[in-house]
């Protein structure tokens, strides 16, 4: 009903005390960390898309405000729906199980054309246009390597059980070569390194007319797993015929009836320490893409680096501005 539609950046805070039991939190990801702290304090039930963050201190008010959660018993899911597909659980039960032997590296693709561009209105001030354009700039989506490619990052770490310790890596931009695409970048190679010595080899691009791929793949002693995003599966074991698992329901449905099924039969319910985990290693690998550096997963997970803005109002200056051209300040390698 039209009193309980809510619109504006006070709108979630109004939402959540309208007298809802769960609240969807399906805005930008730069708003993520301050909504799911509201949530939790109000005592509710969480649905939360991926990524959760885009920077280290959202990080860590996403864990913090977890701690809570979890104390008050609540139920919180991630929209990581690959870790609901069938051809997803199964494959990766059996890399647990050993079906391919010790895992000696991954490889990992979210190669695609690109998203939409919402192009600025004469009435709009600057934080109405960047919250509109919300893809193109960082402190709302953390780049595509956050906001999209972390789906694969987080079923690579699924795989090996673990997050990595560095990264180092390339990226640019090839054809975001105006103001409307704000300053992210369109292509990121991240060489990830794991605990165990193993490599996850990550690469994500957003240019049209290019090789396409929504995958990820783990090399091991004895065989190797495909898995195709939103296709099929293949395991091929040393000797043996490939093994084809389909993919089953979409992820995407399956996310939240598990969450109503854990929720009807009062179990406890909380995907949050391992999506916090994928998000910090997205954004691991996208330090590593600007600074052109090494980046370790402390100095990523304790960086002050905060890209939130000083105050949140239509009529506030977001933390990026364009020059008196027009344009915004693009990461560069070597000198950011």
């Amino acid at each position: 009903p039209e009193e309980r539609k809510f619109v504006g950046l006070d709108a979630y805070q109004k939402a959540i005390d309208s007298g809802v039991d769960m609240v969807l939190l399906c805005t930008p990801p730069g708003f993520r960390p301050l909504q799911f702290e509201a949530a939790v304090q109000a005592g509710k039930h969480v649905f939360m898309e991926k990524p959760v963050a885009v920077d280290g201190p959202g990080v860590r008010k996403i864990m913090a405000a977890n701690a809570v959660a979890k104390q008050k018993g609540l139920a919180v899911a991630v929209g990581h729906h690959l870790r609901h597909e069938d051809k997803h659980r199964a494959v990766v039960q059996l890399i647990h199980d050993g079906a391919i032997g010790e895992v000696t590296f991954l490889r990992a693709y979210f190669n695609s054309g690109g998203v939409w561009v919402r192009p600025r209105k004469p009435d709009q001030t600057e934080m109405q246009y960047q919250v509109n354009n919300w893809y193109h700039f960082n402190w709302l989506s953390g780049d595509h390597i956050v906001e999209q490619h972390v789906h694969d990052l987080d079923v690579c770490n699924w795989m090996v059980n673990e997050h990595p310790v560095e990264a180092q890596s390339l990226g640019g931009r090839q054809r975001r070569d105006d103001a409307d695409y704000g300053e992210i970048f369109d292509h990121h190679a991240v060489e990830y390194t794991y605990p165990s010595g193993v490599k996850l080899f990550s690469y994500c691009r957003q240019i049209g007319g290019c090789w396409g791929s929504f995958s990820e793949h783990a090399h091991g002693t004895r065989g190797t797993v495909n898995i195709d995003g939103h296709g099929t599966s293949v395991i091929t074991v040393d000797g043996q015929d490939p093994l084809r698992r389909k993919r089953g329901k979409d992820g995407h449905q399956v996310e939240h009836d598990n969450l109503f099924a854990a929720l009807l039969a009062g179990q406890q319910y909380n995907e949050v320490d391992y999506s916090a985990a994928s998000t910090l290693t997205a954004i691991l690998g996208r330090m590593a893409s600007y600074s052109g550096q090494v980046v370790t997963w402390d100095q990523a997970a304790n960086s002050e680096l905060d890209l939130s803005p000083s105050r949140l109002a239509w009529d506030a200056d977001p933390p990026v501005l364009p020059g008196p051209d027009g344009e915004y300040a693009i990461p560069m390698p070597g000198v950011s």
